[in-house]
């Protein structure tokens, strides 16, 4: 059931809620009706009105820094907003922004917002299939694109979208006149001939009403489109904000750096609508922030929050244990002794032992305050990390340090965090507890507490764009949006994941990936594949386990005769094999040339970077339901494949750096 009634506004591919009292009965069901709803621009006029003299973003041109107060941000955003009308752009059409993390980016997306447009960010690393996909599916009037690169992704799509009415290109000059292609200054000098009709279509908007789309991959299929009210916005950063302790500008403060995608409602929360809630600061990190240059910017900003996902924590540990291999015996054996100090204190005040033992003390003053200074973290006190699983050693090896790494767990669909670990309160692999106003059901738990986690609350999005079926099923006839993920709570009320019911891959990056469209076309443009299955949960890349066409026995076991079929396909190809282990034994130069070969083809189709398969293993037998890698569906199980073949998965992430991989694996 939605929250609230649903109809076709103007345009009959967008939902908005029909009814105005909706959001304040969310409020009354939640026990905090004195949380007024807001609007973006009755969230941004507040900003100006309480911190318009400081500065809101900052961003760097020829090596120094260059500031915009909250004042002139506003004034941007509104004159954004009139030239976006200006162009064409219409009640509930979508504004889609391709590129990477700017002034221009923020500029862009609340100007459409103001507009009574919908904001729509798009991963940088899309396919220009990809593009059209998302801009169809808004029917976007308008794209913003950061640069050529960018922009001939769209040019490539754009006779496929009739409803595009311009693309405006902030990060350098059009390199051609192109009719309505403009320039980013073209774009903001618009605005002087529009009529002023701003404050009409401002005024009509309600607290309850779209504004954003945020687009995530299902478990197969393609993309969905999340469409998150401005109270959805307003309302979490509002209380996420109070949640984490963020200080008030006014008192003192807070810097951010903007680097994780903006498409992400992770970083669209810590980025935007955080900052404009607390009067923060906010920092463009440069575009190869996560190719290395992030720690560059860390140290110059020294930021008092900052969010990493686990790659970006696990880049860091192994650049400091990479330099502490380098250091003197003596400085090796001081180290070791502070982190072993460090972890044991910091479990303990864990536990609620708060007691600061000496050797803790001189441990931080010899090593701990140096590390968080060569890191730029020496004024954080609000390090985190979501949007993808964290190992344990992880957490354990920044706790040694004495840097905490808080863990908080949500989705797009719950306008981001739904649960927060915090300093008072955090257990290691726990995700926290819900955030106030938030309601947490372990749905259908077994005998250990596991079971779906449901999420509640004013966080809750209103549906996804043009897909009653879809919404219906995450969220259900009693309000509850389902996640997907297993988790339980232990005594104290802190939730833990457990699995994931959807099939998912999060890497490390935090990208989610579904694996059936891969394998399926891996097994598509190679006939000798019987079995693919995608391994890279948590890990820096995606890698596949394959297995070949062989002669199945009359109990359904694998043999290690090649089928009839796959002798043909190895002919053809110059190999004289007939078994699985022939190939595998001699490493076939003709059979892995051209399963290579294949994989490569399917990675040029890849909509991302993260979804390309960098390495590959032939295995000795194939998946059966003997094996127990198949369910009686013949559907693969794949915990039970992840299980029996860890050490040729682990093999996938060793010497990851080398530029040719080890034992039956294809090249990286």
């Amino acid at each position: 059931m939605f929250h609230g009634k649903v109809f076709a506004p103007p345009t009959p591919s967008v939902w908005t809620t029909q009814r105005d009292g909706e959001v304040k009965l969310r409020m009354e069901e939640h026990g905090i009706g004195s949380e007024e709803p807001k609007t973006v621009l009755e969230l941004f006029e507040e900003a100006v009105r309480k911190y318009g003299n400081h500065y809101a973003l900052a961003y760097k041109k020829d090596g120094r820094w260059t500031r915009i107060s909250y004042k002139r941000y506003y004034g941007e955003c509104w004159t954004a907003a009139k030239s976006f009308l200006k162009l064409g752009l219409e009640r509930f059409h979508g504004v889609c922004i391709l590129g990477f993390n700017s002034a221009e980016w923020f500029i862009a997306d609340i100007g459409a917002i103001l507009a009574g447009g919908l904001a729509v960010g798009i991963y940088t690393t899309s396919s220009p299939e990809a593009c059209h996909y998302v801009a169809e599916n808004c029917s976007a009037n308008i794209i913003v694109v950061e640069n050529h690169k960018q922009l001939q992704k769209i040019l490539e799509v754009e006779h496929k979208l009739p409803l595009l009415k311009a693309i405006i290109m902030y990060g350098e000059e059009p390199r051609e006149k192109r009719p309505n292609l403009y320039s980013w200054e073209e774009f903001m000098n618009i605005a002087d001939q529009e009529t002023d009709n701003l404050t009409d279509i401002v005024e009509s908007q309600k607290p309850n009403q779209c504004c954003t789309l945020i687009y995530t991959s299902g478990t197969t299929g393609q993309p969905k489109g999340v469409m998150l009210s401005h109270d959805n916005l307003t309302w979490t950063a509002a209380t996420v904000g109070r949640c984490i302790q963020l200080s008030d500008a006014a008192e003192k403060q807070e810097t951010v750096i903007s680097y994780l995608p903006l498409s992400h409602i992770a970083a669209q929360m810590l980025d935007i609508w955080l900052p404009l809630t607390f009067g923060a600061q906010v920092f463009f990190a440069q575009p190869d922030a996560l190719k290395g240059t992030l720690i560059d910017t860390l140290r110059e900003v020294r930021p008092t929050a900052f969010l990493g996902v686990p790659r970006v924590w696990e880049k860091m540990e192994e650049k400091m244990k990479c330099v502490g291999a380098k250091s003197s015996a003596l400085k090796r054996k001081v180290a070791s002794w502070a982190k072993e100090v460090g972890l044991q204190t910091n479990l303990k005040q864990m536990n609620g032992n708060t007691e600061v033992p000496v050797n803790f003390r001189l441990a931080r003053h010899l090593v701990y305050k140096k590390v968080r200074k060569a890191l730029g973290l020496d004024r954080c006190t609000k390090c985190y990390t979501g949007a993808a699983p964290i190992t344990r050693e992880t957490l354990e090896f920044f706790l040694s340090l004495n840097i905490p790494v808080y863990e908080l767990y949500g989705m797009s669909e719950s306008s981001g965090p739904h649960t927060i670990s915090l300093p008072h309160a955090f257990k290691l692999t726990s995700c926290g507890k819900e955030m106030a106003g938030c309601r947490t059901l372990i749905h259908n738990p077994d005998g250990e507490g596991n079971g779906e986690i449901c999420f509640s609350g004013r966080h809750i999005f209103m549906g996804y764009l043009n897909m009653e079926g879809k919404t219906r099923e995450a969220i259900d006839e009693d309000g509850w949006l389902h996640s997907g993920d297993l988790g339980k709570h232990d005594k104290d009320g802190f939730l833990y994941i457990t699995g994931r019911i959807k099939e998912l891959i999060i890497t490390a990056g935090g990208e989610n990936i579904p694996p059936v469209p891969i394998e399926d076309a891996v097994k598509e443009a190679l006939p000798i594949i019987s079995n693919a299955m995608l391994v890279g949960d948590k890990a820096k890349f995606l890698a596949m386990l394959l297995t070949l066409k062989c002669q199945v026995s009359e109990n359904g076991e694998p043999g290690d005769d090649l089928t009839p079929e796959a002798i043909e396909y190895c002919r053809k190809l110059g190999s004289k094999a007939t078994k699985v282990s022939e190939i595998i034994s001699s490493k076939d130069q003709a059979i892995y040339a051209t399963i290579q070969k294949g994989i490569s083809a399917v990675n040029e189709r890849a909509v991302s970077n993260a979804q390309k398969v960098q390495k590959w293993v032939l295995l000795e037998k194939d998946f059966s339901l003997l094996g127990g890698e198949l369910g009686p569906t013949m559907k693969l199980k794949r915990a039970v494949v992840a299980q029996k073949y860890k050490d040729q998965i682990a093999q996938f992430y060793t010497d990851v750096d080398k530029p040719t991989a080890t034992g039956n694996t294809g090249q990286k």
